[in-house]
């Protein structure tokens, strides 16, 4: 079966790797010591409507992201109108690798079966649309398989930095607010029972308890 985010190879890489990321000491949210990625005069090259953002309510608290228009434009355009018409409404995040990514978005995730997360796909497959941005924390990018036209509905938040994701995957946004609350969902406790072993390759799935309760679009 397929399981979305990235082509075999880069899964066994993710799975091993240990990624670390640094605080900056210019924090937006003194919490987290989080500065998003990409701001000042730098977002007009990717944004055409700094007000706009992405929100994105879970059981941990709530995220809210900024879309890069400019470059990804079939991908905000897929994901806000699927979270317009409240497709990700009870999914949850089903894949959490510290120090890597939190994987979410598959409609899979609301039944009781999760033999079948990250399996799911949306309405539609968007073509590639890679860019430069780099994968670090709190940037948003899109699962896919090994086919790089075979994005969907299923998406990624960084934890950590993954540069052998850059210009593989399609960079779409970035947090700007609640990197905290990534962090909560990072630390939940895997649910599905599987042998340790396969949580350490395939990464924790905290079930429920990283559940996305709504996500819409704030100042469209």
């Amino acid at each position: 079966r397929s399981i979305l985010l990235i082509a075999v190879a880069m899964v066994a890489v993710a799975a091993t790797l240990t990624l670390s990321f640094t605080h900056t000491s210019s924090a937006m949210n003194p919490e987290t010591g989080y500065k998003p990625p990409i701001t000042g005069t730098n977002l007009d090259k990717y944004t055409a409507h700094p007000k706009r953002h992405l929100i994105i309510v879970t059981k941990q608290g709530t995220i809210k992201c900024q879309m890069f228009e400019k470059i990804a434009p079939n991908h905000v355009a897929n994901f806000t109108d699927l979270a317009k018409t409240h497709f990700y409404d009870g999914t949850y995040f089903h894949r959490c690798i510290p120090g890597f990514m939190i994987q979410g978005g598959d409609p899979n995730t609301k039944d009781d079966d999760y033999s079948n997360d990250g399996t799911g796909n949306g309405p539609r497959q968007i073509k590639a649309e890679f860019n430069e941005i780099h994968h670090a924390r709190g940037i948003l990018s899109t699962a896919r398989t090994q086919d790089p036209n075979s994005a969907s509905c299923q998406f990624f938040v960084m934890h950590g930095e993954a540069g052998f994701l850059d210009k593989q995957y399609t960079v779409w946004g970035q947090v700007i607010e609640g990197m905290d609350v990534v962090d909560k969902i990072m630390a939940l406790p895997d649910v599905t029972g599987r042998p340790k072993s396969q949580i350490d390759q395939a990464g924790p799935n905290p079930g429920k308890a990283a559940t996305i309760l709504k996500m819409y679009v704030e100042g469209d």
